[in-house]
């Protein structure tokens, strides 16, 4: 399984899912990383804000940080190494960094070709 690491920006709280302006976006990353936890993945989430210990022990977020500034943040390691920064990847991404097998939405279908088994739906 993958040890995934998100460095967020400072943020009110540890999702950034609180206060009057919740972008929309954190929500749906939050979701996405409990799925991957679901599926057996380490995550850890850093909030500069609340932990910048994290941040200036690693030394590879510690580079980002000094060339690029905190809008290279969110940064996204997976087994350590840099994947993404400055954007939430989707879950698509998630899935395709950690070798997570996504299921098929949708309605099952029969061998006879009907959605429902056998006879009319």
């Amino acid at each position: 399984m993958s040890h995934v690491q998100v460095f967020d920006k400072p943020m009110c709280c540890s999702t950034g899912v609180c206060g009057p302006q919740v972008d929309p976006i954190l929500p749906r990353f939050a979701a996405d990383l409990d799925w991957l936890k679901g599926h057996g993945h380490q995550v850890e989430r850093f909030n500069l804000a609340q932990q910048p210990d994290a941040f200036t022990q690693n030394t590879d977020v510690q580079r980002v940080l000094t060339d690029q500034g905190v809008d290279a943040l969110p940064l996204i390691l997976v087994d350590g190494q840099p994947v993404s920064q400055g954007e939430y990847p989707s879950r698509d991404t998630l899935a395709l960094w950690t070798r997570t097998p996504t299921a098929a939405q949708g309605l099952p279908i029969s061998p006879s070709g009907g959605c429902c088994g056998g006879g009319c739906c």
